[in-house]
């Protein structure tokens, strides 16, 4: 866009400024040339804030922090100066330069100046404090909100002048050039008290001062060359535009007074509690790339913007994608986050027809008046969601109340993913009482290599990537689960089931190192299928609001859900489903890896703990049996901190866990088949030869399987019953919440019993409960099924399959599960003959 076109886009018929000027008499002077005066107020509007120090603000306009713009717009005026900056240092210099942006305002016009120039690394003030990383100096901004900057580079050289980006020897890079960029100049106290503090640890000999504006008063512009004479180095300034504030006598008093009292008469917009039941946010898996940071806050280097800048139209597209029908679209940047959701902006101009803006999130209270001559029209009041290290504190979006949007794209990194965004007074609650679609879209936070990964900011390990999401991985809608899982949809992993048996009890191979070849049902066992989910649909719906309720009772408002892959799945999802359809919350909800014998996926844990507190994960299964994977949950998480090894099932048959829906043995229609009801996700593979160390469990997605997926109309039927039974979940929540829920641990013992009492002498061949006869039945050699005498319905299906892989099944007169599967507990391919059917009992 041109810069004319650019000034149209950004002039108001009202100048944004009039109502502070006509009630204060501060006046924007442009700096004597032809058109000087429009061209500053097409870049600036004003507002007053509650500041001791400055009561007016300066509202940039075109930095895309209070007023939406163009990335266009916003992206190309920081390019622009950077593109100054090199004419300036010539082409030498420029590739030796160091650029440093400030918190929070121009932390993203500091990373386009950089871009701008080309080859510069970037790295910008921050407000967070990071474990680990050493501080390489800092520095106070007098008039600011918040003052104290920390400067934490990964590189520590990177100040110092001794970086670049090349692999030379140092000496080339000592003395290089250091760019400040800030939105404006107006004092020049910050700057020069930075370089101060700066020069005297990082001596250089150049310097040079970007700002969008130069707003110095002819008393304070004559302080830069006295400066840089006092410190031995040239200070250049490149600047937009220029101009002076006037500002009368008692002008801050007066600033003072009007904004008390229109605070008094509600025109501040104070924060409202969102009713809950509004649409919940949809969350964008970015599938950002992994290693590139998030933004300058350690360093930003030529090579990581060469890795950024080509998946930038991929990310564009998933974010296009979920914007359905929008036609005014808002990308929403996060205090000091605003490089990645502006490139993000920028990339979907070029991707959408819709029309796109662009600002961010700030920590600045500033006085809103919905009046055409003032810059801030409306704000959202919300907490502070990154736990701060100041403490706890309002945050702030303007211009977005009652401004068309129709789709807001909320772009934060994942420190700021925490249950004080999702609140009834959040951010995310806030927006969507003012447009109709509201998207989250989370950049991984950033760990500077050498830092452990469970840092306090709960970073992303650098080597792990972004969780796998429908529909390139699984049949589930992408926000429904995202599988911390490798893809090995294109290795040969299925192997005959007698095989796998005989490998499996011969010490041979574990059960984990292949899988059984994917059960294709006949069309009567889906016709028991589609019958066994029509009868127990409601009982399933009821043990989901019983288990969700108590999870949310119990755990906290908002807790991330991590199913047990893959049985776990359909009932964390069903979960997730219950708590926005009766909450409006949006859990977080992941699918992880865990192997009897082997543990859990450990590098899933590590994942966990970067974007999340560990003590808000709650672990889903569908159905306890003895309770083995309950044991080994507990005992891999020994050596990971702040996890709850406790994990929260539909049924728990097995006396096995505290949080549960029913302790009955029933029909779970999602046991009955295999991948087509689990979103077409295969269980789990852990074979050395495909997971490296760094590398999660793996799995494979049966596309081709996709006629058959009955996964989504399995969900959809439970859900369908949420409203008829809410008053009964209510009652049953109400009631174990109450009761003494300690696991007895009863299956367990039967299972051992029956260990015995049929000469097997080994529990892991004895699978109780329906779920895990179900199992047997699909997926290894049975052996014998043991049946409640009279269990009706519920067994259809295991008579069925019994009956297909000639499998006896034995009533019992007492038994504490319906039925009981036993897997032959000698098996070779003659112990049930050459096709692997016949099965003889013993």
């Amino acid at each position: 866009m041109s810069e004319r076109a650019a000034r149209k886009e950004t002039a108001n018929v009202v100048w944004s400024g009039s109502w502070v000027a006509q009630r204060l008499g501060v006046e924007l002077v442009g700096d004597g040339k032809p058109d000087g005066d429009r061209e500053l107020r097409d870049l600036l509007g004003l507002a007053l804030r509650r500041n001791p120090k400055r009561a007016h603000l300066l509202v940039s306009n075109v930095l895309g922090k209070h007023v939406p713009q163009k990335p266009s717009v916003v992206y190309g005026v920081g390019f622009e100066l950077g593109r100054r900056v090199r004419e300036l240092l010539g082409d030498a210099e420029a590739h030796r330069a160091v650029v440093l942006g400030y918190a929070e305002t121009a932390t993203g016009l500091g990373h386009a100046v950089a871009d701008g120039l080309g080859v510069a690394p970037y790295l910008h003030s921050t407000r967070r404090p990071v474990e680990g990383v050493e501080r390489a100096g800092g520095f106070e901004e007098s008039h600011s909100h918040a003052t104290s900057h920390l400067l934490l580079p990964e590189d520590p050289n990177l100040l110092a002048g001794e970086c670049g980006p090349t692999d030379a020897d140092t000496d080339a890079y000592a003395d290089a050039p250091l760019v400040l960029v800030d939105d404006e100049f107006s004092t020049g106290n910050t700057v020069l008290s930075t370089i101060r503090a700066l020069h005297e640890r990082y001596p250089r000999s150049r310097y040079v001062v970007v700002a969008l504006v130069d707003m110095r008063s002819p008393a304070d512009q004559g302080r830069l060359t006295e400066f840089a004479a006092e410190i031995g180095a040239r200070v250049d300034l490149v600047a937009r535009s220029s101009g002076t504030v006037t500002l009368p006598e008692g002008v801050l008093e007066k600033g003072r007074a009007l904004v008390a009292a229109h605070e008094g008469a509600g025109s501040a917009s104070p924060r409202a509690t969102v009713e809950q039941g509004r649409r919940p946010c949809t969350r964008v898996d970015l599938q950002w790339p992994a290693g590139v940071p998030d933004g300058g806050r350690h360093g930003f280097t030529p090579a990581h913007r060469a890795a950024l800048e080509p998946v930038l139209p991929a990310m564009a597209a998933r974010i296009a994608a979920s914007l359905g029908e929008a036609h005014r679209v808002l990308i929403l940047g996060f205090e000091e986050l605003m490089y990645a959701p502006l490139r993000l902006g920028t990339a979907l101009e070029d991707h959408t027809d819709a029309e796109v803006r662009y600002s961010t999130t700030t920590r600045s209270p500033v006085l809103a008046v919905d009046d055409p001559g003032y810059a801030i029209r409306s704000r959202l009041v919300f907490p502070a969601h990154d736990n701060p290290a100041d403490g706890p504190g309002d945050r702030y979006a303007y211009n977005v109340a009652g401004a068309g949007f129709d789709a807001v794209v909320v772009t934060i990194d994942s420190t700021a993913d925490t249950p004080e965004l999702h609140a009834p007074d959040g951010l995310l609650a806030q927006l969507a009482a003012h447009t109709d679609h509201v998207l989250l879209a989370v950049v991984p936070s950033y760990v500077p290599s050498g830092l452990p990964s469970y840092v306090s900011e709960r970073q992303e390990p650098s080597m792990l990537p972004e969780p796998l999401r429908g529909p390139a991985f699984s049949s589930y809608a992408p926000d429904e689960v995202g599988w911390l899982l490798q893809d090995l949809s294109d290795t040969e992993l299925e192997a005959p089931t007698e095989e796998r048996e005989e490998a499996i009890q011969s010490g041979g191979a574990h059960y984990a190192e292949s899988l059984p070849v994917e059960y294709q049902p006949s069309a009567q066992y889906q016709s028991l299928f589609k019958a066994a989910l029509d009868l127990s649909a409601a009982l399933v719906a009821r043990a989901v609001g019983t288990v969700t309720e108590t999870v949310l009772a119990e755990r906290g408002a908002r807790p991330v859900l991590v199913s047990l892959a893959r049985a776990g799945t359909p009932v964390g999802v069903l979960m997730r489903r219950w708590a926005r359809h009766r909450h409006g919350l949006d859990l977080p909800h992941y699918a992880v890896s865990i192997v009897r014998g082997r543990g859990i996926d450990a590098n899933a844990l590590r994942w966990l703990a970067a974007h999340h507190d560990p003590a808000d994960v709650v672990f889903v299964d569908g159905w306890t049996g003895k309770g083995a994977i309950t044991r080994e949950l507990s005992a891999a998480l020994d050596g990971f901190d702040g996890f709850n090894p406790e994990i929260a099932v539909l049924a728990d048959p097995g006396g096995c866990v505290r949080t549960y829906g029913t302790r009955e043995d029933f029909l779970i229609p999602s046991a009955c088949l295999n991948s087509t009801v689990s979103g077409l996700i295969s269980r789990t593979v852990l074979r050395s030869d495909l997971v490296g160390p760094d590398d999660f469990h793996g799995a494979k997605f049966y596309r081709e399987l996709a006629d058959t997926d009955v996964s989504g109309h399995f969900l959809d039927t439970v859900a369908d019953h949420f409203d008829e039974v809410a008053d009964a979940v209510d009652a049953e929540a109400k009631e174990l919440l109450a009761a003494d829920r300690a696991p007895t641990w009863e299956g367990w013992a039967a299972v051992e019993r029956i260990s015995e009492e049929y000469g097997i002498h080994d529990v892991n061949l004895v699978k109780p409960g329906v779920g895990e006869t179900t199992r047997v039945l699909l997926r290894r050699v049975p052996w014998k099924i043991l049946a409640r005498r009279g269990a009706g319905a519920d067994l259809e299906h295991i008579r069925l399959l019994a009956e297909q892989r000639g499998v006896p099944v034995e009533e019992i007169d007492e038994l504490p599960y319906t039925c009981v599967g036993l897997i032959h507990p000698k098996y070779t391919r003659g112990a049930t003959g050459a096709d692997g059917k016949a099965v003889e009992s013993k």
